[in-house]
């Protein structure tokens, strides 16, 4: 499988690009700025973009979508409650599967930064794309319209630490981390148990 990280938009978000190497399918998950730089990567590794994945609507992980979709085609998707506000083509809800080739993301509903967060479990890789839900260290802010904190540490108790304990979480902005490591250290959730 084909993995690339850029760091995208002025607020550094980042975007994930996953290709399925046999079939040439490439999705590309928060494409928050750059999409110039997102199409050179995809036509540097001949991928063809199939799906364009929205963990939230927040600008910085929005804002070079349609642009992205412009140069390069394929499907914006986004959770059912923001999908018509960021002009995806189709919605997402927990429990949907969203395949790139020979390879499929589980859609986890993961409210509390929003109400419209998504993580995206990839399970043969035991990866998680978690958005703004959960930092390496931290969480999402929930000051802004429809955040809630204690929202958000059900989620993450729900939904993401319920996954296997060496789950790679590949957070929005900043490092990775795993889930037995949140587990453990981060101050922000105490115990969720």
């Amino acid at each position: 499988m084909y993995f690339k990280h850029l760091a995208v938009g002025p607020l550094a978000a980042n975007c994930f690009i996953l290709g399925d190497e046999n079939t040439g399918e490439a999705l590309v998950i928060d494409p928050g700025g750059d999409a110039d730089a997102i199409a050179h990567e995809l036509e540097r590794a001949a991928l063809t973009l199939g799906t364009i994945i929205l963990t939230h609507g927040h600008w910085d992980h929005t804002a070079g979508a349609a642009d992205l979709k412009r140069l390069a085609g394929g499907r914006i998707l986004s959770h059912v409650s923001s999908g018509s506000g960021l002009g995806a083509d189709d919605t997402l809800e927990e429990g949907d599967v969203v395949r790139f080739g020979e390879h499929s993301l589980k859609v986890l509903e993961t409210p509390g930064h929003s109400p419209d967060s998504i993580s995206l479990y990839l399970a043969e890789a035991e990866v998680v794309f978690a958005g703004d839900l959960l930092f390496a260290g931290s969480v999402g802010r929930t000051d802004m319209p429809g955040g809630n904190m204690e929202t958000l540490r059900e989620s993450v108790r729900d939904k993401i630490f319920t996954l296997p304990k060496d789950t790679t979480v590949l957070p929005g902005h900043g490092p990775m981390t795993t889930v037995e490591q949140e587990r453990q250290f981060n101050p922000f959730l105490g115990s969720l148990e």
